[in-house]
């Protein structure tokens, strides 16, 4: 019984030394076939010619999301198409409630348009600052510019009309009208899409200038951080906020995150 005890014991190790050194040979083969799918380092100097990348767009005035394609010209230069697509808000715009009512919703008073935006264009990075052999920071300097278009969605509230004894009120749906509605007749704000119809586009330019911060172990990965300023220019002017001016000009201030693949 002893013996086959000891048998039964030295053929289970066995299976697990067979077992765990199968499950090593096959993770080395996997880590082994990744870094040849990814072998790309720094060291190499390898151009590869083309690029794509996307990612969060956060600027003084709002946020949305941005992608740029595009291929190396050299070493230092790459020509890129892009894409943005954002909010624009005024730096004025504050958030209210009505006190007088508890299911009321919140919404910014004064507030006659919501601006989005949406650019596409073209432009260069520039490189200044390679990364170093082991990786790193690589710094570029990068311009853009094209075609700019906001679209402006008048808001629509919801409106306490009351009765000419005051007795009885309904809440109807009506756009925002700075010289008829006021703090207290504004119940909330309506549905984002009550009024998409009567959205006015407009057609304008914008210019982007800014530092693109790439860092990482391989060319064929991107992983970037952007800063930098963009002008948008509409020769007819956009309303945001009542008895405020209607502005050709926004001039905003962007911090960019981007992740995308380079490929030949």
């Amino acid at each position: 019984m002893s013996l086959l005890k000891n048998i039964i014991i030295l053929t289970l190790l066995l299976l697990v030394g067979f077992f765990g050194y199968g499950q090593e040979q096959e993770s080395e083969k996997k880590k082994k076939k990744k870094y040849e799918q990814v072998y790309d380092s720094i060291s190499d100097r390898v151009l590869l010619r083309r690029e794509f990348a996307g990612g969060l767009l956060l600027h003084s005035r709002g946020w949305g999301f941005h992608f740029r394609m595009g291929r190396n010209i050299n070493a230092f230069k790459t020509f890129l198409w892009e894409v943005d697509v954002v909010s624009m808000k005024s730096p004025k715009q504050i958030r209210t409630i009505n006190p007088y009512f508890n299911n009321a919703k919140s919404y910014v008073y004064g507030k006659l348009n919501h601006v989005y935006v949406l650019r596409g264009g073209f432009g260069f990075k520039r490189l200044l600052n390679r990364k170093p052999y082991w990786g790193g920071l690589e710094l570029r300097f990068i311009y853009f510019g094209g075609l700019s278009i906001a679209l402006a969605k008048p808001v629509y509230l919801y409106i306490l009309n009351f009765s000419a004894e005051f007795d009885d009120y309904s809440i109807d749906i009506e756009k925002y009208d700075s010289k008829q509605h006021g703090l207290d007749n504004i119940y909330g704000r309506a549905p984002f899409t009550h009024g998409i119809e009567n959205t006015r586009i407009h057609p304008g330019l914008y210019a982007k200038l800014g530092l693109n911060f790439e860092f990482g172990d391989y060319n064929s990965s991107i992983k970037a951080v952007e800063v930098g300023a963009i002008l948008d220019y509409y020769p007819i002017p956009v309303a945001i906020m009542a008895n405020n001016p209607e502005q050709s000009f926004f001039l905003t201030f962007y911090l960019g995150f981007s992740f995308g693949k380079r490929y030949d």
